[in-house]
């Protein structure tokens, strides 16, 4: 079995996945009430938690394939792109395990282990497809051809929608992290009650620092006690407008390209209006929206493996 590790961010991960790309196990410690207090992940307080909880992750996660370390082949790791510390931990446990039991090591790109989520039994998606990649750092548009890789074909020039989605959220008042929140006080308003604008740009790019604004004015007008009784339908209208342009970006990508499929991935392929807007979409299941070790692993079949030593320098790398 192949044993994932992922630590990118603010989840401890770790999962044990077959090479047939079965879920054994799949673990995930979640750091988020850790970091409400302060708006948003504090990177220096993430990697400190991962480095306490790593290893009764990566246990927890053999308990629960009822596996030991013997029946590991091969051990994989996120390297990028994340917060540099919190991956740091994960690339060092890895290469700590690694090693010592004589095994390779899959280097793995956050990135592409969203697309390989889509691999993973019981329904694997073959290519080609467009991808839809939306999480809370990053927001793009893949030509996914085979299962190695994908060509870039559109990205926010800004925020991405996971990121406007929490912003939106804090200028409402339901505090961090806030795509939930967000979504579930939207299903009690009405989406039409605000016409939020998002920048058009020419291509497939997309542009959504000038919706949040939008947001932050309308919030900025309205008096405490109508701030209150509008906030459904503030939320609503915002995600409406934000949902409306990565549905309409995906879709002309699609013709654009060729691609009779769209696949949706990343934690904000959660959002159950998203979810709705795609219709004949092949969305990622929702235990696998948000960063996992399952995705990891899925993606460790489909890259070179480094031989026991030659991945003693294997680095971390903040950027995509």
């Amino acid at each position: 079995m192949i044993l994932g590790l992922e630590t990118s961010c603010d989840e401890t991960a770790a999962a044990l996945v077959t090479q047939d790309g079965e879920i054994r196990s799949s673990v995930v410690a979640s750091q988020a009430a850790l970091h409400a207090r302060f708006g948003g992940v504090v990177p220096e307080v993430a990697s400190r938690r991962h480095l306490e909880l790593v290893c009764p992750v990566i246990r927890e996660a053999l308990a629960g394939a009822d596996a030991t370390l013997d029946d590991v082949g091969l051990v994989a790791v996120t390297i990028g792109p994340g917060l540099v510390g919190a991956l740091l931990v994960g690339v060092s446990a890895a290469k700590a395990l690694a090693w010592g039991r004589g095994l390779p090591l899959a280097p793995v790109d956050h990135l592409h282990a969203h697309v390989a989520s889509l691999y993973l039994e019981p329904d694997p998606l073959e290519p080609p497809f467009l991808c839809l990649l939306a999480t809370g750092g990053h927001t793009l548009l893949l030509d996914v051809r085979d299962r190695g890789g994908y060509r870039t074909v559109g990205t926010t020039i800004d925020d991405a929608a996971g990121e406007a989605f929490d912003k939106g959220a804090r200028l409402l008042g339901l505090g961090y992290p806030g795509g939930a929140a967000l979504d579930g006080l939207a299903a009690k308003g009405d989406a039409e009650a605000y016409d939020f604008p998002v920048a058009r740009l020419d291509g497939l790019d997309f542009s959504f620092s000038g919706v949040k604004t939008a947001l932050l004015y309308a919030v900025r007008d309205l008096a405490a006690d109508e701030l209150e009784r509008r906030r459904a339908d503030l939320a609503a209208s915002y995600q409406r407008a934000i949902v409306r342009a990565l549905v309409s970006r995906a879709r002309a990508a699609a013709d654009e390209l060729g691609h009779g499929r769209i696949a949706v991935v990343g934690g904000v392929a959660a959002n159950s209006e998203l979810r709705a807007s795609l219709p004949g979409a092949a969305l990622v299941p929702l235990a696998l929206c948000t960063d996992n070790a399952a995705m990891i692993a899925s993606a460790a079949r489909f890259v070179e493996p480094l031989a026991p030593s030659a991945y003693l320098d294997l680095d971390a790398h903040a950027a995509a």
